[in-house]
């Protein structure tokens, strides 16, 4: 049976005193406590040595548990106030009404009617005030302390280590603790010292433990995918606030003033205000008849109340038209990658809050087939051989396309819709040539690249998520130098 050193020694020092804790061995064997626990496991495992590991639990309160123990729960202490019927609002004027109230009601000691606070009369001492008192009472009431933060729990382990009758004979067989050597120097191996030496054996069946190197979060790295593939294209970033006003958000990009998306249920509505720009007349007048175009509008009327309404943007369209107004000369070829905010339900593949990718090209020529070639050529840049369009529908767009790419085993998938903007888009901002434009969904790639089936891993802490991705994707063609 081949040992190290290093057991060798351990044993050498079981053998002498039979069974100790590992720290009596660590001064024996010229180690660490840690080490010497390493060291007894893998005699252990070898027969030649026995672990007993013993796990003792202790409690100790919080200085917030602390004052608690000495004057009371916060329940227990308004409840002294409560005598007869106590209005509701004297009560909450308490300091400790906030968490007493709650725990009150929670415990059965309290009822409010119509604003009242009367006693129920069933207020003994709970477990988590008896244990408040005595926390080696453990069970439910330390618990209870534990999860209100009024109590820590701490785990101690201690080992004892005892040589068996397999250790006893071994060691009496007699053991060579001459130095062995882990590393071979320069000069070791020019002189041909290192065949005389003792050489450590090493088993080639046991893995080297893990090094995680620092990485970039997957989903962040590909959204700068993104962002260097469109800087290379040729395009430029734009930035804006999360908070717009409903007149960018909405009617600057002639999206009626009574458009379902306008509802409380699709959109985040800010108490705040915002002045309609100046200018504003002409896209009332487009909402309301058309303007000077050929259009008819929407009809009806147009509030600039409603306008003025701030909002979480719904989409970073209303980035590309603030920036077309302040451009309205070609050519202009912008981009922009953030977050908008719309009321979802939460699930696996919803969220409130997710990221959107947003593009615009206008130009003297620019035509629908320029529209299309970009996309395509930015999801095959980013993967995905399979590209088609199917006819869309946008209040801002005409023509207007659904991109989709091929995935294996899922078929054809939607990504996001584009199209050119309209003319009652265009024309209360003196913009004369074709705006191309275009709203990807960024979290959708995501998902299909990294193959997860629930978005709300995108934005999770998990650390797992970060080490086990890997740098290069093979869904993502490779960079300078791949294979």
């Amino acid at each position: 049976m081949e040992l190290s050193l290093n057991e060798k020694r351990l044993l050498k020092a079981l053998e002498q005193v039979k069974s100790g804790d590992p720290d009596t061995l660590a001064a024996r064997v010229g180690a660490s406590r840690d080490q010497v626990v390493q060291y007894a496991m893998l005699l252990s495992d070898r027969g030649l040595a026995r672990v007993e590991k013993t796990a003792d639990i202790t409690y100790t309160l919080t200085a917030e548990g602390t004052l608690y123990a000495r004057e009371g729960l916060p329940e227990r202490q308004l409840l002294a106030r409560v005598e007869g019927r106590v209005p509701m609002a004297e009560l909450t004027k308490h300091p400790l009404s906030r968490i007493g109230i709650g725990q009150m009601r929670k415990k059965g000691w309290i009822t409010i009617r119509d604003g009242v606070v009367e006693r129920t009369g069933k207020d003994a001492p709970g477990p988590d005030e008896l244990a408040l008192r005595d926390l080696s009472l453990g069970g439910e009431g330390v618990r209870e302390l534990i999860k209100r933060g009024l109590a820590n729990e701490e785990e101690s382990v201690s080992y004892r280590i005892a040589i068996t009758p397999a250790g006893e004979q071994a060691a009496g067989e007699g053991l060579d603790l001459s130095e062995e050597v882990g590393t071979l120097s320069r000069e070791q191996i020019l002189s041909g010292q290192w065949k005389d030496l003792r050489l450590r054996r090493y088993s080639l069946g046991t893995l080297p433990k893990k090094v995680y190197p620092g990485k970039i979060h997957p989903y962040q790295r590909i959204l700068d995918e993104m962002r260097q593939i469109l800087l290379e294209m040729g395009f430029a970033e734009i930035y804006g606030g999360l908070a717009q006003s409903s007149f960018w958000n909405f009617d600057a990009l002639f999206q009626p003033q009574d458009h379902p998306a306008r509802e409380m249920q699709d959109t985040f509505f800010l108490k705040e205000t915002v002045p309609v720009p100046p200018g504003f007349e002409r896209v009332r007048d487009m909402h309301v008849h058309g303007g000077t175009t050929s259009s008819t509008g929407w009809g009806g009327g147009w509030s600039a109340e409603k306008a003025e309404q701030c909002v979480l943007r719904t989409h970073t369209t209303s980035l590309s038209i603030q920036h077309l107004v302040s451009h309205p000369e070609p050519p202009v070829k912008v981009f922009c990658i953030g977050r908008v905010y719309r009321r979802e339900s939460i699930d696996s593949t919803h969220l409130a809050e997710f990221e959107q990718l947003e593009g615009i090209v206008m130009d003297k020529d620019v035509t629908f087939r320029h529209l299309l070639g970009f996309l395509k050529e930015f999801y095959g840049r980013m993967g995905f051989e399979g590209v088609r369009f199917r006819p869309g529908y946008f209040p801002y767009t005409e023509p207007s396309v659904e991109p989709e790419v091929y995935v294996d085993g899922l078929g054809w998938v939607e990504m996001g819709g584009a199209g050119i903007f309209r003319e009652e888009v265009r024309a209360p901002w003196g913009v004369r040539y074709p705006v191309l434009a275009w709203g990807l969904g960024v979290s959708r790639v995501a998902m299909l690249r990294l193959g997860l089936k629930d978005l709300r891993l995108l934005y999770r802490t998990d650390i797992d998520l970060v080490r086990e991705t890997p740098s290069w994707h093979p869904a993502s063609p490779p960079g300078p130098g791949g294979e």
